[in-house]
């Protein structure tokens, strides 16, 4: 990738692919950002290609984007977190630093989820994120 993240800095970007025939025309189930001087800052992990990931007891890829939002908004209620709107208008859980998305599959929709560290150069998500992930669909 090798672009310019929003604060000047270089940002690169690492797909890994499940194996199989002509790897290169399909998208990565997995996309690493990192950018320079910050180092790891988020993991896009796609609905249809990704790895299945869990967190909390929360499974969170490739799900019908309904459910999973229910899920979330039980978590934070059973554990007396606070529930925000994240900048795309999904719901998050406070302290969970993870934006869920959702992306076409077929005619219906899965969820994706970025996992994202802000750190010191970004104040959210979509600060530290490259424009290509809020268009993953």
């Amino acid at each position: 990738m090798g672009s310019r993240h929003l604060t000047g800095r270089t940002q690169w970007r690492v797909e890994f692919l499940k194996p199989g025939p002509v790897a290169w025309s399909r998208r990565g189930g997995v996309k690493c950002y990192f950018i320079e001087g910050a180092g790891l800052t988020c993991v896009l992990v796609d609905g249809l290609l990704g790895p299945q990931v869990t967190h909390e007891g929360i499974r969170l890829i490739g799900r019908v984007p309904s459910e999973l939002c229910r899920d979330r908004e039980t978590y934070a209620l059973e554990h007396d977190l606070g529930l925000r709107s994240s900048p795309g208008g999904d719901l998050s859980v406070e302290g969970f630093e993870i934006e869920p998305g959702a992306q076409r599959a077929g005619d219906t929709a899965v969820t994706w989820a970025l996992f994202f560290n802000t750190g010191p150069i970004a104040g959210t998500s979509w600060d530290i994120a490259p424009a290509e992930v809020w268009h993953h669909w």
